[in-house]
């Protein structure tokens, strides 16, 4: 999908708000029939990008379980991008501060 085709008119880098940092860890998903194992691509304290072969709707809400500084970490967030066959865009819901915490810790250093 090219940025002029999005519906909502913004452009990939308008939409995003937090910079992601390359960051591979196996991630568990379910959003009722969504379910399964994944792989992040990428991940920053606003979402992340998971690669799954598992076909799931934008706007679905998934609950995420991810191993992150030696600690199982559950989380809920939103796809916001699909690009089915392939992976999905999750943004976080409220994100607490010790998981921001432990997030930006974990991300490699530039």
């Amino acid at each position: 999908m090219i940025d002029e085709d999005r519906e909502d008119g913004s452009t990939t880098d308008e939409r995003r708000h937090y910079d992601r940092s390359r960051l591979i860890v196996d991630v568990s998903f379910d959003g009722g029939d969504a379910t399964g194992v994944a792989s992040t691509k990428d991940i920053s304290v606003g979402g992340l990008y998971m690669s799954t072969k598992t076909e799931i709707p934008t706007g679905k809400t998934l609950a995420l379980r991810l191993d992150l500084g030696g600690q199982q970490v559950i989380l809920k967030g939103d796809v916001v991008y699909s690009n089915p066959g392939h992976g999905v865009g999750v943004r976080f819901h409220r994100l607490a501060e010790d998981m921001r915490t432990l997030i930006k810790h974990e991300l490699p250093r530039p």
